[in-house]
């Protein structure tokens, strides 16, 4: 009923709309530099776990490449950071203090702590070809995993509703790809015999990166149309593609001929032995593999790409913020809530 007693007026509601259509949240002021930071970041921070278990595994190539990985992802990562920030100054005072519940104040620490650690480990490893994993390798590791998720705290915890409302399942999203990068990255200069772990670390990251994306997707509802839509959604659709593509190249170079039986392998375990220098493997397989690193990598970089460009979308959609709102009244409305 109408405030005049009479019938419900059978017009539909307009949807609402903000002043002249204007977006309610502000877009990131994050440069293109931000998303490579964030692949960087899980590079170093995944490749540093990586290496720790190859060295606890006695695997002395792989640890030494994935050490490798670790450091270029360390370096290059402030770096990008300082060109968003735009003054190096400001990175250090980002040091000045530790806050806690700051994502940011968080992750400049963990940036410091894991480039000091892993800066030392490689250096010792490289030295130690045979060293075996002491204080700056765990410790290098242990910040790694923060390192390479740490970034999708921060990005959650921002008002941008493609983000926020993503912040269950991002972590396992940004830490797959790290993985997968991670991997990726080993598998371009480690020998034959020794990609195993690798080959199985990035096969694993894909299926978890798409089913983490795929819930994620489902559980976001209409906010999903910022990662499915315009440059996100072709950067996601490129990503998705890489990944896949990478982790079939990986399953087809790691299939075993007749040369598979068991006196094969102990031979050939002999055979590296006795030559510790030799690539060892088939060619066509390890071309294969590489391969397959590299499109993991490739990946990679668009998936950071494809969730940076989705917020820029989320933010200049009033739509999603307002929908957002109006869900969170009418459940806070609901008996019991």
């Amino acid at each position: 009923m109408n405030p005049k007693g009479g019938e419900a007026s059978m017009v539909p509601r307009e949807r609402p709309t903000t002043y002249y259509g204007r977006p309610i949240v502000k877009r990131p002021v994050w440069k293109p530099e931000i998303p490579l930071y964030f692949f960087f970041g899980g590079l170093a921070g995944a490749s540093a776990n990586l290496a720790t278990a190859a060295t606890f595994a006695g695997r002395p190539r792989l640890a030494r490449r994935a050490w490798a990985g670790a450091f270029v992802g360390v370096t290059v990562s402030p770096v990008l950071l300082i060109r968003d920030l735009g003054r190096p100054k400001r990175f250090l005072y980002m040091l000045r203090v530790i806050k806690i519940t700051s994502p940011m104040s968080l992750g400049a620490w963990i940036l410091a702590a894991n480039g000091g650690a892993t800066t030392l480990a490689a250096g010792l490893n490289l030295l130690a070809p045979r060293r075996r994993a002491g204080l700056p390798e765990i410790g290098a590791a242990l910040v790694g995993a923060p390192l390479a998720t740490y970034t999708a705290a921060l990005i959650t915890n921002s008002a941008i509703p493609a983000w926020s409302e993503a912040r269950l399942e991002m972590p396992f999203v940004f830490a797959s790809s790290a993985a997968a990068s991670a991997a990726g990255a080993a598998l371009l200069t480690v020998p034959g015999e020794e990609t195993e772990p690798a080959r199985a670390l990035g096969i694993a990251a894909v299926v978890v990166e798409e089913a983490a994306s795929r819930i994620m997707l489902k559980r976001l509802g209409p906010l999903a149309s910022a990662y499915e839509e315009d440059e996100a959604g072709k950067a996601d659709k490129v990503a998705r593609a890489l990944s896949a593509a990478g982790a079939v190249a990986l399953v087809a170079g790691g299939k075993r001929g007749s040369d598979g039986s068991r006196g094969a392998r102990r031979a050939r375990g002999r055979r590296a032995a006795k030559h510790p220098a030799a690539p060892g493997g088939d060619p066509a397989r390890r071309a294969i593999t590489a391969a397959g690193g590299a499109l993991l990598l490739a990946g990679a970089v668009c998936k950071r790409w494809a969730v940076f460009k989705a917020g820029f979308a989320s933010a200049a959609d009033p739509d999603q913020t307002i929908d957002l709102q109006r869900d969170r009244m009418a459940a806070e409305r609901r008996p019991g809530a």
